[in-house]
């Protein structure tokens, strides 16, 4: 995959990068990185925004899930 873009959101306590790949012209399928501290998750899929939110997701199921197990 040739093209790459990312985004950046401030947090209290870190950054969440967003590192998108793929989703070049309609229904080419794409993925998503999401990274914050040290939790990595990934999604893939055809629709860009669903994937961004879908990583967005997992981010935030693991962090409450790391939460609870502390």
């Amino acid at each position: 995959m040739s093209k790459m873009e990312m985004m950046i959101f401030p947090s209290d306590k870190g950054m969440i990068k967003l590192y998108i790949y793929g989703f070049q012209g309609y229904g080419n399928w794409g993925k998503v990185y999401a990274t914050y501290n040290d939790i990595t998750v990934s999604s893939k899929g055809y629709h860009r925004k669903k994937a961004i939110v879908r990583s967005l997701v997992k981010i935030h199921e693991s962090l409450v899930n790391k939460e609870n197990n502390n």
